[in-house]
């Protein structure tokens, strides 16, 4: 697809907590069910410090009681299994009409690994896919991990990148359930890093990637919240 299409760019200048962001994205999910010709969206934020799993995720990859968890815990209609999310990490949950985007989800997936490997190239650094699984590595560790959900074709969730946030809390899980893959962050590549410094280069690799032009939302199309 050659011609650009116009998307609306919700961010968050603070840390959000989980449920007021998947409500955003319900929200503009229902708009594009309603109106699959109306323009696409992405929201950009860092989380408050929490876990989610997928659906159908295995609490067996939980290492505390799930009636009992440290964090906030949400189970959510995305495919993967558990992760954790905090503050450092920048997150990115896309919500387009995928029939605008190739119409298939195996494809989707690779396109939002592409964003992070380009992001990725432009600071030098190189990477990689792991065959068979979704994700992003840089020099042996899962930097970004990716999870998405569609309904009628519209888009939720998307992918999370690691690049200066405190890696503590992945250790009472089993992050995407890959015990033998460990988890990374950018900042111990490239010292001094900090997330609000690739905040532009994300979104920049992202509408390249999608032919997308990204702009503020019109009154009309504010969440309440943002």
């Amino acid at each position: 697809m050659d011609s650009q299409l116009d998307a609306i760019l919700f961010e968050a200048q603070r840390p959000v907590a989980f449920e007021p962001a998947w409500q955003a994205q319900r929200q503009l999910q229902q708009r594009l069910l309603a109106c699959p010709q109306g323009p696409d969206a992405v929201l950009l934020l860092e989380h408050q410090p929490c876990y989610t799993l997928g659906r159908g995720a295995s609490e067996a990859f939980l290492r505390f009681p799930a009636e009992a968890p440290p964090l906030p815990l949400h189970r959510i209609d995305r495919g993967g299994e558990v992760t954790h999310h905090a503050p450092g990490q920048l997150v990115l949950y896309p919500v387009l009409n995928l029939q605008r985007h190739g119409a298939d989800l195996h494809l989707y997936l690779r396109a939002l690994e592409q964003v992070v490997i380009d992001l990725l190239a432009r600071f030098g650094l190189q990477g990689e896919r792991l065959e068979g699984l979704t994700g992003v590595w840089l020099q042996g560790r899962k930097v970004a991990a990716i999870g998405v959900g569609a309904r009628r074709w519209i888009s939720q969730h998307g992918l999370a990148l690691n690049v200066d946030a405190d890696l503590t809390g992945f250790q009472a899980v089993v992050p995407c359930g890959l015990a033998d893959r460990p988890v990374g962050r950018l900042a111990d590549v490239l010292p001094g890093l900090r997330a609000e410094e690739l905040r532009r280069p994300l979104l920049q690799a992202f509408a390249r990637q999608f032919h997308l032009t990204l702009r503020p939302p019109l009154e009309h199309e504010r969440l309440e919240g943002w």
